[in-house]
């Protein structure tokens, strides 16, 4: 049987555990295990009904609530979030705290049109007072037939397989982590005068279910780090930093990922002191392997999310079946990349993630979907319904956005080009999703004079149009790479993690913001 449990008992009983840093809740011992052994059987399912203490009947007469004014569909999401903060600043720890957030969210469908409403106390009472919130979008008979099928777990692959929940992680095993990056940063150069580092991690339990018959789990955990780094040369200071994030436990956090977050920070940082600033105006830009994968997914991404385009705001919503690039061009979004920060075993609908070609072979493929313009559509959904929590209804949203290998080398690439830029990372950018017109401020990169990387650059804005970006993109090299780093795309007021990336690529004129500009 069920707990009942009110968010107000529920954060009283867990609190003093959490202050402590990844304690594990009082309703989490025992059998955590459980929670993310996969899809194996019904106990792994009862393990989640008590967790949220539910069970199917409850459900089943919260959605009938739901659709009693004449809703066509509803679903039910429940969430329970634990987050994990640690600074270190000066060498010192100085700050840690920790949050939890636990609710269900009720979305009633009528045609193309959604009501919505959350509550963070589940009890019968309380979830069907917000399932008659949501049903308020449906004014049709009240004589609606109960919901009455079975629900059936849904079985789904696990593409973030880890050693250890991150609750049973203790704030004595990530603060050495914190100390070794901080350490190995000030060996590296002496001009670090200061050193920020963050680490995050949280865990999230996910119980869906809907009118259709259809139940599903999910436990999603998530690492992050980053460390910053300030240097001063002569009186000059420069501030730059590198950022790790996964779907994994503390194993991800090894020598070999505390020398690269040091290694990299340490190096963009004094780079800047040797910086310069191009000259304004069109040029080839040649964008790096990896992280300058932002600018695919706003600049692109975004106008190929299928809401944009069912409401016929993106400049792609004529163009599926159409040549947007050259033939040696091919964009995907994809949620099974293991491991990856974007990647997610279900949406936030309940549907299997899945690898989405956006762009094959330079042609505009399809869309990504949700469940409300996937019927528009006639398609099936491409498993990229998603919500920043509980308190959202879900739309359609990016996981791991990225451009497959292409037939060039980075050798090449570079030699092509008499004068331009080669553009590392990004940060700053704006885009409006109709027209595709973005701005980017480029963090680091250097200069290409005669087929040369020569020096470094900063203080330079790139300036364009995404879709034009894309028709002008005459290489693409074999050297893909996922950029590693916490990435967390916003859309209409919602956040979610996703991930990007990119071989090297020459596009073949974008405007720089530099010298005299």
């Amino acid at each position: 049987m069920g707990i009942n449990i009110s968010r107000r008992n529920f954060l009283e009983k867990s609190s003093k555990g959490l202050l402590a840093v990844s304690t594990v809740p009082f309703f989490l011992k025992g059998n955590l295990k459980k929670a993310f052994a996969g899809q194996e059987n019904n106990m792994d399912l009862k393990w989640y009904y008590d967790h949220f203490g539910v069970e199917e009947t409850m459900l089943r007469d919260v959605m009938s609530e739901a659709l009693s004014r004449g809703g066509d569909y509803c679903d039910l999401f429940f969430q329970h979030t634990i987050n994990n903060y640690i600074g270190l600043e000066d060498k010192e720890v100085n700050r840690a705290y920790s949050n939890v957030d636990f609710g269900v969210g009720i979305r009633v469908l009528k045609g193309d049109q959604t009501g919505y409403s959350f509550t963070e106390e589940i009890t019968p009472k309380a979830m069907k007072l917000a399932a008659q919130t949501a049903a308020n979008i449906a004014s049709g008979s009240k004589s609606v037939k109960p919901v009455a099928v079975k629900l059936k777990l849904h079985d789904h692959p696990n593409y973030y397989e880890i050693r250890t929940p991150w609750e049973e992680v203790s704030i004595n095993q990530k603060i050495p982590v914190l100390q070794k990056i901080n350490d190995k940063i000030f060996s590296l150069d002496s001009r670090v005068i200061k050193s920020n580092i963050m680490f995050i991690n949280n865990a999230s339990y996910i119980l869906f279910t809907n009118s259709e018959g259809k139940i599903v789990y999910d436990y999603q955990p998530m690492g992050i780090v980053n460390a910053n780094v300030i240097a001063e040369q002569n009186g000059q200071r420069e501030q730059n930093g590198k950022n790790l994030a996964a779907r994994r436990g503390i194993e991800m956090f090894d020598q070999a990922n505390i020398d690269l977050l040091a290694t990299e920070s340490v190096r963009r940082t004094m780079e800047l002191f040797d910086a310069v600033k191009p000259e304004a105006g069109e040029m080839e830009v040649v964008l790096a392997a990896g992280s300058s994968g932002i600018l695919l997914h706003e600049a692109i991404g975004h106008g190929m999310e299928a809401d944009f385009n069912r409401k016929e705001i993106s400049i792609f919503s004529d163009k599926i079946g159409k040549p947007v690039a050259e033939k040696f061009v091919s964009i995907v979004d994809d949620g099974t990349n293991p491991n990856v920060r974007g990647s997610i075993n279900i949406d936030d609908e309940g549907n299997d993630s899945q690898k989405t070609y956006l762009v094959k072979d330079g042609i505009l493929e399809t869309y990504l979907h949700d469940r409300i313009s996937a019927q528009f559509y006639k398609v099936k959904p491409t498993g990229n319904g998603r919500r920043e929590s509980f308190r959202f209804a879900p739309i359609p949203r990016m996981r791991n956005t990225y451009m497959e290998n292409g037939p060039h080398t980075k050798e090449e690439i570079i030699k092509s080009v008499k004068k331009g830029i080669y553009a590392e990372t990004f940060t700053n950018g704006q885009v409006f999703i109709g027209a595709g017109d973005f701005t980017f401020y480029v963090k680091s990169g250097y200069l290409i004079e005669d087929g040369k990387m020569t020096k470094p650059i900063k203080d330079v804005n790139i300036i364009g149009n995404g879709p034009k970006v894309l028709s002008d993109i005459t290489m693409v090299a074999d050297d893909f790479k996922m950029d590693s780093g916490g990435w967390t795309c916003g859309k209409d007021g919602q956040g979610v993690p996703v991930s990007l990336g990119l071989p090297t690529v020459k596009v073949k004129k974008i405007t720089v913001g530099g010298l005299n500009s």
